[in-house]
């Protein structure tokens, strides 16, 4: 069914909204051949990408279980997972209404410490606290898929704009495949202390991103 969507919808949408453009307009002019310069902001953001997506896949995949883990009941910890979603869309209409005027900096650094904080309330409360973790994780999650567009195009400008996030999100898709399986290695482990690994990925990248300069002065 997704892949009829796509065929029967995204395509069509594609081909009749998206106005065709001369081939030269395609071809990258050497000026904007960016590469991973300026390197420590490429960098500095590919790693915040990498860990919060890494976080994504993992919760993606592991969240009921980590929660059961914890000593959450079955059908609990099922149901606090289903807030996930709604987070990630109010998230979505909260910062398109209150936040729209906010650097996109602003929105990413918030999207990165929620997880941490959710983890953190969820270490002192305990399994009352599970359903304000998977809505303080799912709202970063919804935040982070629009700072992952907006982010380079605020801090590098328009120039060379595709082949940088081409570049930043090679990483964050290989964080996203592997976490899983890592993740869940982790809990295998660790239980619910792997929490902690979550919690610190995101602390991470939210230090990453404290590292990037809201207007940078950058060329390529």
């Amino acid at each position: 069914m997704w892949a009829a969507f796509h065929g029967v919808v995204g395509l069509p949408a594609n081909a009749l909204v998206v106005p065709k453009v001369p081939r030269s307009a395609l071809e990258p002019r050497r000026s904007e051949t960016t590469g991973w310069k300026p390197r420590r902001e490429m960098l500095l953001l590919a790693l915040a990408f990498a860990a919060s997506w890494f976080v994504t896949g993992a919760m993606a995949a592991h969240f009921p279980t980590l929660l059961e883990r914890a000593g959450i009941s079955h059908r609990a910890a099922i149901a606090a997972g289903a807030l996930i979603g709604p987070a990630q869309v109010g998230a979505r209409l909260m910062e398109f209404v209150i936040m729209r005027r906010a650097h996109p900096l602003v929105s990413a650094r918030l999207a990165a410490a929620l997880h941490p904080l959710g983890a953190i309330l969820f270490a002192a409360i305990g399994g009352p606290a599970a359903a304000l973790l998977a809505l303080l994780h799912g709202a970063g999650n919804g935040l982070l898929t629009i700072a992952r567009g907006t982010v380079p195009l605020a801090v590098f400008g328009p120039i060379g704009y595709g082949a940088r996030t081409g570049l930043l999100g090679a990483p964050a898709r290989a964080a996203q495949a592997t976490a899983p399986l890592l993740f869940g290695v982790l809990l295998d482990q660790l239980g619910e202390y792997a929490l902690i690994i979550s919690g610190g990925l995101s602390i991470l990248a939210l230090i990453a991103l404290l590292g990037l300069r809201a207007k940078s002065q950058h060329t390529a």
